[in-house]
């Protein structure tokens, strides 16, 4: 609107003339301006309709940014007029006047002539660059979100199911000695087994270690953090400990979500626990060579010794017990009887007696816990009950009322994606035809990957469906509305290369940039169509709407001059996008690595859209108007004041 009363050239108006110019300048660009923030709102459809943990982190962004095209779309209609009546007063002189008008126009009119003169040059150089940007796409790697750098790592070794409680601790105090001693580590907590909570369902094999590091300054120059877990996992290669590297709250997170604590696994189904074990362990030989699969272990869901008490109830009546009897004497003993409560301020513990370790620490110790009968005084557990050992499942896991085993590793080294459609190839071909009631899913952040892509998938060609409708009734035209709507696709070359050149991988990320991109590239365009139809007419108003009185060179001329007169304002409309983008790609700190996979896009989208904004479509705008002179022997012009 601004620029619009820039171009006027004057001095002196009454009143009356100076509103009436602010009115027609108003509804010149306020439709297409409306109507480019409906499809701003409308592009951030698929990020609203996306669901679990990706529609948790980027639902805050949609809405924030939906109200604030929302108020903008109503203030551009009813307060900018206003103030612009205020503020625009005096004198005015013309905008070629301006330096910056004049820099702008001398450097963009020679190229936009060059590329009339080179049509098929220009237009071949376009559709050859969006080609090339396909292949870079699709050679990208894939995964569900930027791994969030959480300035930690928690490290969640396996052992033996069987491992005893002694020698867990003795595992983690020589596991977090170790960490320690590595000089970017500033602090280490372990855990193994189960924190008192029914939410957290660790057995004793389990430990879980949260490794808390220094500030980067503080860190030996040129190491990253990849490189500090490669060093730790180097170091931590203790015989029967499996390995896990992942990061405290995604961890929780992946837990929570899938039940799965590592970033992939592989769930097998089944009716037995050892069929199902064994068909893990095949699936585990079938993963072991593919390139950025770590941490690959089994899920142990055998292995576990139990304690048997089997009592003799024939030898029961000659003492003169009953099963009871021995039951209580076998829970005080090994696993200890409340007796009472201690109080000490606000907090209960509660009391329990049982016998000291070196009573139960082995079988032989067991049987000679003593049992006092009614006669006989008293006698050892063995008269009574035999004591052994016995295999079974450390722990029963199952889904869907069936059971249910875990082959689990992490990425590294590798995008999420190809490892995992690699590793399904893989399985598909070693693993061959399943027993009848045994079959395999997979889960993680894979499982997450596909439901992302999936949305994203069905939203988007009703989304560019709706920008396309909008675009029609912003200037009744079809043709009008594919101008603006045809640099949507030239937009995904520059965010490609930019992905590309930054090594990124494909994520609900960057497919949200993208989105983001697509909004601010058709508002572009509009502001664009807006100025060559405005161009059109003073046209016709000077010359008549006819093949005899029009010539190309007339239309070519107005064509630059719709193109290049208006240069400021649509060289505004892309800078200001990329002021507010830039300063993310120098930003440092934790969420930083979220955010870039969502800037680079837009970023370089925004670029390659402003450019074919301001070389491509004035050339395809200006060859259809040649077209309808030649066929129709007139132009059709649509009206731009509404």
């Amino acid at each position: 609107m601004v620029k619009k009363l820039f171009s006027k050239n004057y001095n002196k108006i009454d009143e009356q003339e100076r509103l009436e110019i602010i009115e027609k300048s108003s509804k010149q660009v306020s439709r297409g301006v409306f109507y480019s923030t409906i499809i701003i709102i409308t592009s951030f459809l698929p990020v609203f309709l996306l669901t679990g943990q990706e529609g948790k982190l980027f639902h805050p962004l949609a809405f924030t940014k939906t109200f604030i095209m929302l108020v903008d779309a109503f203030l551009v209609v009813t307060l900018a007029p206003v103030i612009i009546s205020f503020f625009m007063k005096g004198k005015f002189t013309d905008g070629s006047k301006n330096p910056i008008n004049r820099f702008l126009e001398k450097v963009y009119e020679p190229i936009i002539r060059t590329c009339m003169k080179w049509r098929k040059t220009t237009i071949g150089i376009n559709v050859l660059a969006l080609v090339v940007s396909v292949p870079l796409l699709t050679s990208l790697g894939t995964e569900f979100m930027p791994p969030l750098d959480e300035q930690s790592i928690l490290f969640m070794p396996v052992t033996l199911p069987d491992v005893s409680n002694e020698e867990a601790k003795r595992i983690l105090q020589v596991q977090d000695k170790i960490i320690k001693a590595v000089p970017e580590v500033d602090k280490v907590l372990g855990k193994a087994g189960r924190a008192s909570t029914a939410t957290d369902n660790s057995p004793i094999s389990m430990i879980e270690t949260i490794i808390m590091l220094k500030p980067k300054s503080e860190w030996r120059e040129g190491i990253t953090k990849k490189e500090i877990i490669n060093e730790l996992d180097t170091k931590m290669q203790i015989p029967g400990v499996v390995n896990g590297w992942t990061q405290p709250i995604i961890n929780r997170i992946n837990m929570l979500a899938t039940g799965i604590r590592t970033d992939v696994g592989v769930k097998v189904y089944g009716q037995n626990l050892d069929s199902i074990y064994v068909l893990s362990n095949r699936v585990k030989e079938a993963l072991e060579e593919i390139p950025g699969v770590k941490d690959l272990y089994v899920d142990p869901i055998t292995g576990g010794k139990y304690l048997t008490v089997d009592i003799n109830r024939q030898v029961l009546g000659r003492y003169g017990l009953t099963v009871n009897d021995v039951n209580t004497v076998v829970e005080s003993a090994i696993g200890g009887s409340p007796i009472g409560q201690t109080i000490e301020g606000r907090q209960r513990f509660s009391i329990s007696v049982r016998l000291a370790q070196d009573y139960r620490n082995s079988i032989d110790q067991l049987k000679r816990i003593p049992i006092k009968t009614p006669a006989l005084g008293n006698v050892p557990l063995s008269a009574v009950a035999s004591i052994k050992f016995e295999d079974g499942p450390p722990m029963i896991t199952s889904e869907n009322a069936m059971l249910r085993g875990a082959v689990l590793f992490n990425v590294r080294d590798r995008d999420l994606g190809s490892t995992v459609k690699e590793a399904i190839e893989t399985l598909n071909t070693k693993l061959g035809a399943m027993p009848n009631g045994y079959y395999i899913e997979w889960s993680g952040q894979y499982e997450n990957l596909i439901r992302g892509q999936q949305t994203l998938m069905m939203i988007l060609p009703v989304v560019l469906l709706i920008i396309f409708v909008s675009l029609y009734l912003a200037f009744k035209s079809i043709r009008e509305a594919f101008f603006s709507l045809i640099t949507v696709p030239f937009a995904l070359i520059g965010g490609a290369y930019m992905v590309y050149f930054y090594g990124v991988n494909l994520s609900v990320a960057v497919a949200v940039g993208f989105i983001a991109l697509f909004g601010i590239a058709v508002e572009t365009g509009v502001v664009m169509v807006i100025y060559l139809n405005d161009a059109m007419q003073q046209l016709v108003k000077l010359r008549g709407n006819s093949s005899e009185t029009i010539s190309k060179d007339e239309l070519k001329e107005f064509v630059i001059a719709g193109a290049a007169k208006r240069l400021r304002p649509k060289i505004m409309t892309v800078s200001v996008a990329l002021f507010g983008l830039v300063p993310v790609l120098w930003a440092t700190g934790v969420g930083s690595d979220v955010m870039q996979p969502i800037v680079l896009p837009m970023i370089g989208g925004v670029l390659t859209s402003s450019t074919h904004i301001l070389l491509v479509t004035p050339l395809i705008f200006l060859m259809t108007k040649e077209y309808e002179l030649r066929k129709f022997g007139k132009l059709e012009v649509y009206e731009t004041q509404h």
